[in-house]
């Protein structure tokens, strides 16, 4: 099987954009089990851009794809040139603009309605039984994503906040609380999930979920 994975980014920052260490560090994971990474990202503007000094949205206006590329080191494609046929898995960081850039799961929670080339990647990985790991807010997106293409039930996680877990459920997926530094498998949909920073901590503590979540994907792709 190919050691090829599809990150999908988002932009860079979390308040508008992919959570930069969840991202890097699923990489640097990556790496280390031997997969090789290819980075997709929406090619339009983002919903909105946040001075991450305040926390107060601005004027301006930033390309999530460009905005993809500081984290990728510029090796970033369309996220509609994604074909999963090249790939044997999904990886998807957190960050407020997986719930803005690539849903809007943000505003909408459970009524949410996801980006079509996200949507038709993620409806081809489960029926292909290619695995999905998915990080901190992520796994919201990949409950609204699942319910639009199916009557699939995911098991997945973010963490133990209560409204957002709720949410999840809406969406059709069964949720389990689980600390910051383990993650949750569904080995029925080949689904690995693990909370990040839903929870106020720091990178040692994010990184050990995301290792375990990488780790077990590598061991699916042996």
């Amino acid at each position: 099987m190919s050691n090829s994975v599809a990150v999908i980014l988002s932009g860079a920052g979390y308040l508008d954009g992919s959570e930069i260490q969840e991202a890097v560090l699923s990489l640097y994971f990556l790496e280390r089990e031997g997969l090789t990474a290819q980075c997709y990202a929406p090619d339009r503007e983002q919903f909105h851009v946040v001075d991450h000094r305040t926390g107060q949205a601005t004027a301006e206006s930033r390309n999530v794809l460009t905005e993809s590329a500081r984290i990728a080191r510029g090796k970033v494609l369309p996220l509609g040139q994604l074909d999963m046929a090249r790939h044997s898995a999904i990886v998807m960081p957190g960050g407020y603009g997986a719930a803005k850039n690539l849903s809007d799961f943000a505003w909408k929670g459970a009524d949410c309605a996801v980006d079509p080339d996200l949507l038709r990647a993620l409806a081809k990985a489960v029926a292909q039984r290619k695995p999905i790991v998915a990080v901190c807010i992520a796994p919201a997106v990949l409950a609204a994503a699942l319910r639009q293409a199916g009557s699939h039930a995911p098991t997945l996680t973010i963490g133990n906040d209560a409204d957002t877990a709720l949410a999840v459920r809406k969406l059709g997926a069964r949720h389990e609380e689980c600390p910051v530094d383990r993650a949750v498998v569904d080995e029925t949909h080949r689904i690995i999930t693990t909370p990040a920073y839903m929870y106020e901590v720091g990178p040692g503590a994010i990184g050990n979920g995301i290792e375990l979540a990488i780790r077990k994907l590598a061991s699916w792709l042996r």
